[in-house]
């Protein structure tokens, strides 16, 4: 069988020289041939049908990492992952539409429409708030049930982590730093966002800004170095929600019997990922991988992530620290969040199974289900 120069492979495959030496590079597509006094690259007619297959995923854009994972799979397994990954990308270009038409009505002159109602709730440290609300118009109103809790785990001498859930916010947050640095810098930063008065409209707008006063807060909090702490909210103004995101605390999003995780997170380790350095298999294990890239800390150098989804009826979220989802797999989460129906019940669960794997850090976790109103 003749092979196929560099440059002739890329035509008919459709990609540049450069492009096959990078997925070279990657272990996504290795040459059949390397000449070892030139290191010129020749492959095989048959590596097409692959070299296309990363082409169509990079055009969906597809980080090149989890195309590594796809191309590992059986076809059936693949085509699953395609799928997760497409209901990811349709779920943020939702997010993004809304963006869209809240910037054109800005830009024109148009005022907001959305609507918002809170009530107070409590910041848990060991123990499980509970509660529901209902929110919208008179006919279609959607309705929020919530609990959230945190445990100290089984090792840990302090708690760290914050917890919130009430009628429209829900929150974790998870304190780093010494001499107790952390637990101030977590429960200032939900406390921050509990004083917030929602506006009826232009909720992004108003959150973009008071994301610097809730980083503000967390520096007040502690003057001691090295302290500061990750932030994953859930602001609640139905049938729209913004959440807020920063650090390696994680939002997921059960809809239609499917989890998805909902926030990116902000670690050295998964920006490696992201760049193809790493498999998500080696990321697991790698000595860094609690070693964050961003999160609150006073400075301002680093803003949150913030968007707007739409939610749905019969949609549940789920907040929680790495204490849980560091630790608990994600098909456990799954298991737990569509099988135990009651919220203040899910996470007296999902802390348990955390404690069940060693309970090697605080753990924090909030669940808030959106049903339809009576």
């Amino acid at each position: 069988m003749e092979l196929l120069t560099i440059g002739a492979f890329a035509r008919a495959a459709r990609l540049s020289p450069k492009a096959l030496r990078l997925y070279d590079e990657l272990g996504l597509l290795r040459p059949a041939e390397v000449d070892p006094a030139t290191g010129y690259r020749r492959y095989a007619p048959g590596q097409l049908e692959r070299a296309r297959l990363v082409l169509w995923l990079r055009r969906l854009g597809m980080p090149l990492a989890r195309i590594r994972l796809v191309l590992g799979l059986e076809p059936a397994r693949a085509a699953e992952e395609v799928a997760r990954y497409w209901e990811s990308v349709r779920a943020e270009t939702e997010a993004r539409r809304e963006l869209a038409a809240l910037l054109v009505d800005h830009l024109s002159g148009k005022a907001g429409t959305m609507t918002d109602s809170t009530t107070a709730g409590s910041t848990t440290t060991g123990s499980t708030t509970t509660g529901s609300t209902t929110t919208g118009s008179a006919t279609g109103a959607l309705r929020i049930r919530y609990a959230a809790r945190t445990d100290v785990g089984l090792v840990r001498e302090r708690n760290d982590d914050a917890a919130y859930a009430g009628a429209g916010l829900v929150a974790v947050a998870d304190g780093m730093g010494p001499q107790g640095g952390g637990g101030s810098a977590s429960a200032a930063a939900i406390e921050a966002l509990k004083e917030l008065e929602l506006p009826t409209g232009e909720l992004l707008n108003f959150l973009e800004e008071a994301v610097s006063r809730i980083d503000d807060r967390v520096g007040e909090a502690s003057q001691l170095p090295d302290t500061g702490t990750t932030l994953t909210a859930m602001l609640w103004s139905a049938p729209q929600l913004a959440l807020v995101h920063i650090g390696d605390s994680r939002g997921y999003l059960l809809r239609g019997g499917e989890l998805f995780q909902i926030t990116h997170d902000h670690t050295l380790v998964q920006s490696m990922v992201d760049d193809g350095r790493l498999t998500l298999e080696e990321a697991a294990s790698h000595p860094q991988r609690t070693l964050l890239v961003r999160a609150l800390t006073g400075s301002g150098d680093n803003r949150p992530d913030v968007s707007l989804h739409t939610a749905r009826a019969d949609d549940r979220y789920l907040l929680c620290s790495d204490g849980l989802s560091r630790w608990v797999t994600d098909d456990a989460l799954h298991t737990v969040l569509s099988t135990v129906a009651v919220p203040e019940q899910a996470v007296h669960q999902l802390v348990a199974l955390a404690n069940r794997a060693g309970g090697p850090d605080n753990i924090a976790c909030a669940v808030a289900d959106v049903v339809a109103g009576e």
